[in-house]
């Protein structure tokens, strides 16, 4: 038998390959992500990622949302995390108190598409500390729609400021067949469960008005509050049924003729343009007492501190943030592109609608990102706008039943 004797150099040389193959292994990407779509783009995605960049392989698990943060949580304490995942804002603290998110700013820093990224998004999406954890990939902003059919035959435009969006509500609110009722309300308000945005966007647009202590309870405030039963109570420009209505019942009823103004997001315009093609268009909400305010919808991307390779997941997670690429994400979603680039060339949605969104996105604003805002959402605010809006209690009352929720 044959002996060779391998000399240090090539020694080294060998001991220096196993470490680079070894490092090769290492650069995979466990990536977590839900899509409820048929049409799932992950795969053409990934695909092209790898091709792109030799040797990291991204295994993308699209894991169900009904179990997706119960089973992203256990598995980060468990140690079997993955190395990036889909996550939304209200799972950030949790996640920075478990010490789970990796930084981001180095990465925004240095990265090209930074720029790209729409006006507000990475300010809406950084934690409390100002670090940035989140990569936006997609988002929603709720706008006003409204019949501009309705608009054209009394002409009307659409309104700018609380005061405008009063006047054309009550100029909207008509009996249109001559038996003397009501048949077409100005406004499809949503007083049951999810209607907060509504109301948030009448009210926490005022100077001074917000979750802190005593801002709902201020002059300013209550006077946010007041304005909205106003409008039903008083100007009769809500359907009779708004203190129950939910997300079906207001979104049939513009369709269906019965109110021609709402608040929802893009998401809804597929149906709407089905339903009314031209009849019905957008714009931002209106200005009430010194600002605006409209509700942000989010998915991000984030790096984990457990990462076995945090650059690998960072280039994922940035390729899908990357014009291009985030157009073949987002046409699955139903969500609209986070780059400008994408964003300006979108025909997924009708033009208008993307207008209102993009133009509503630098007022955008978000619920507090605390425990309490899920007791506000599912309980507080809508049993105690419910009571206000049939009189049982009154403004001054609900609010600091908010008040009370968010500061004692």
């Amino acid at each position: 038998m044959t002996h060779f004797k391998i000399k240090p150099t090539l020694m080294a040389a060998m001991l220096a390959g196993t470490a680079l193959g070894s490092g090769a292994q290492a650069q995979e990407v466990n990536f977590w992500y839900h899509f409820d779509n048929a049409d799932n783009p992950m795969s053409t995605l990934v695909e092209k990622f790898e091709a792109e960049n030799p040797g990291i392989t991204v295994n993308a698990e699209n894991v169900p949302w009904n179990s997706y943060y119960d089973q992203l949580y256990t598995s980060i304490v468990a140690g079997t995390g993955p190395d990036a995942a889909l996550v939304k804002l209200n799972a950030q603290p949790r996640l920075i108190e478990m010490e789970a998110l990796e930084s981001l700013d180095n990465w925004l820093k240095d990265w090209d598409g930074t720029s790209e990224i729409q006006d507000n998004l990475l300010t809406l999406t950084a934690a409390a500390d100002g670090a940035q954890y989140y990569l936006p990939v997609q988002y929603v902003v709720l706008y006003l729609y409204y019949r501009a059919d309705m608009f054209d035959e009394l002409g009307l435009t659409p309104p700018t400021t609380c005061d405008e969006f009063r006047d054309v509500a009550t100029a909207l609110t008509r009996d249109t067949d001559g038996d003397g009722q009501t048949d077409v309300y100005g406004f499809g308000f949503r007083g049951g469960k999810g209607g907060h945005d509504h109301w948030a966007s009448l009210t926490l647009s005022r100077d001074g008005v917000g979750f802190g202590p005593k801002e709902l309870t201020s002059d300013a405030g209550i006077a946010g509050t007041q304005f909205v039963l106003d409008l039903f109570q008083k100007d009769k420009v809500f359907p009779p049924s708004a203190p129950n209505d939910g997300f079906k019942e207001v979104i049939g009823g513009f369709q269906g003729g019965t109110t021609a103004m709402t608040i929802h997001h893009i998401g809804s315009s597929a149906g709407m343009v089905e339903a009314l093609g031209d009849k019905v268009s957008a714009v931002p909400v209106p200005e009430c007492g010194g600002g605006h305010w409209t509700a942000f919808g989010d998915e991000s991307t984030a790096v984990f501190s457990a990462a076995q390779d945090k650059e690998a997941a960072w280039k994922w997670i940035s390729f899908l943030s990357s014009p291009g690429n985030n157009a073949e994400f987002n046409k699955a979603t139903g969500q609209l592109p986070v780059t400008k680039a994408d964003s300006a060339s979108w025909n997924v949605h009708e033009k208008r609608f993307v207008d209102a969104t993009v133009a509503s996105l630098p007022f955008a604003q978000l619920l507090p990102n605390t425990s309490e805002t899920a007791d506000f959402t599912n309980t507080v605010w809508p049993v105690a706008m419910q009571r206000a809006l049939i009189g049982e209690i009154t403004a001054a009352e609900m609010n600091a039943e908010i008040d009370a929720l968010y500061n004692d």
